[in-house]
């Protein structure tokens, strides 16, 4: 099976779109999204995929995302998302907290880490632990990025749109 990594959007409805486009191609139906939507207007491009996501630290009306989430039938975990796909333990976590971010990706406890926030781009291997922060989609960065993550394979890939 293969996940859509997607963060930090930030409202930047074309680079969505875009992801959106290359995961849908790819044939792709879990996205996972590390948080900083912003506002709740790109939620509904993601309707018809299995979206997981988690709050980040620009999100700022946490109602209204929760209810196009609702809409779309996507699951909001709040800060945090402790997720199984294929077997694999994978945590999601938009990475506010730099500490956090290493403490989920040292504990041993999962095979996959996804993190944001940064914007920059990081797909790592630490131990048994894959660490993946797939970028942003946002229109200020020179690149725009997104990460397809293999479960069987256990690899990923940055995606540049």
């Amino acid at each position: 099976m293969k996940l859509g990594i997607i963060s930090d959007t930030h409202d930047y409805l074309p680079n969505i779109k875009k992801a959106i486009d290359l995961f849908r191609l790819q044939g792709i139906h879990t996205v996972l999204h590390g948080g900083d939507f912003c506002s709740p207007s790109a939620v509904p491009l993601f309707e018809g995929l299995d979206l997981h996501t988690v709050f980040g630290n620009n999100d700022g009306d946490h109602y209204r995302i929760l209810q196009k989430m609702e809409q779309i039938k996507g699951t909001h975990h709040g800060e945090f998302a402790r997720l199984s796909f294929d077997g694999k333990r994978i945590a999601l976590y938009h990475g506010t907290q730099e500490d956090i971010t290493e403490a989920l990706i040292k504990c041993g406890l999962y095979d996959l880490v996804v993190a944001g926030h940064t914007h920059e781009v990081h797909n790592r291997w630490e131990g048994q632990t894959l660490f993946l922060n797939p970028g942003s989609t946002h229109i200020g960065e020179d690149k725009a990025t997104v990460a397809i993550y293999d479960t069987e394979s256990g690899e990923a890939v940055i995606a540049e749109l």
